[in-house]
């Protein structure tokens, strides 16, 4: 097993090339995932992505339910704008709303950096290079990130573990990179070689393993 960091060691060569990255916009402007809980459907995970000229805005929806019967147990409706010039994440707003409570976080750049404001925690410059953890743009993973749910800054760390075929929601499966998240946050990611988002586990507050297979 590698850190992240070792992983792109052999990157560096590339960046002092002038072959800097690019946001890894999807092909189709689009992402879909099943959210999937105990083997059962409980929601959708998409995501859209729209260029005009030098701006990118990625919006984000996520609807979950779990449902005994008639009955809901658990909700969760999520909805997210960000805002790219570029390769710099500019701004974001972010709405979430699970089992009514609802949580919202702005942020925009500022020259000191980030400036995050959320109705859960006090307000904060972040380092200029944090990124959401919206998951879709795999250089989050070099941290540090601001939780879009309730705008804390997270710094977990991260290892690559291998490269391994990651199952589909159409039944199929997709050859990707496997990265553990541990620490601040706790999730198994997975990226294809594009790299685009493919997968995403984790546990629940109550247990229960949640992945996200792509549609």
């Amino acid at each position: 097993m590698i850190t992240r960091r070792a992983a792109l060691s052999g990157a560096a060569g590339l960046l002092c090339a002038g072959m800097a990255p690019v946001l890894p916009v999807p092909p189709g402007n689009h992402l879909g995932f099943r959210v999937i809980r105990k083997g059962s459907d409980i929601g959708l995970h998409v995501l859209d992505f729209a260029r005009d000229g030098d701006w990118l805005t990625v919006k984000i929806a996520a609807d979950i339910a779990v449902k005994f019967g008639p009955i809901t147990l658990y909700s969760y409706v999520h909805r997210a704008t960000e805002r790219w010039r570029g390769r710099d994440l500019e701004s974001m707003e972010t709405s979430t709303q699970e089992d009514g409570t609802i949580t919202r976080v702005s942020l925009r750049r500022v020259d000191t950096g980030l400036a995050v404001e959320s109705t859960r925690f006090p307000s904060y410059v972040a380092p200029a290079n944090a990124l959401p953890a919206s998951h879709w743009n795999e250089k989050m993973l070099d941290g540090p990130v601001i939780n879009t749910e309730h705008g804390k800054l997270l710094r977990p760390h991260v290892t690559m573990l291998n490269e391994e075929p990651v199952p589909t929601a159409s039944g199929g499966t997709v050859e990707a990179r496997h990265f553990a998240v541990r620490g601040d946050a706790n999730i198994d990611t997975w990226y294809d070689d594009t790299p685009t988002w493919v997968g995403l586990r984790f546990t629940s507050h109550e247990g229960a393993e949640i992945r996200l297979e792509r549609i």
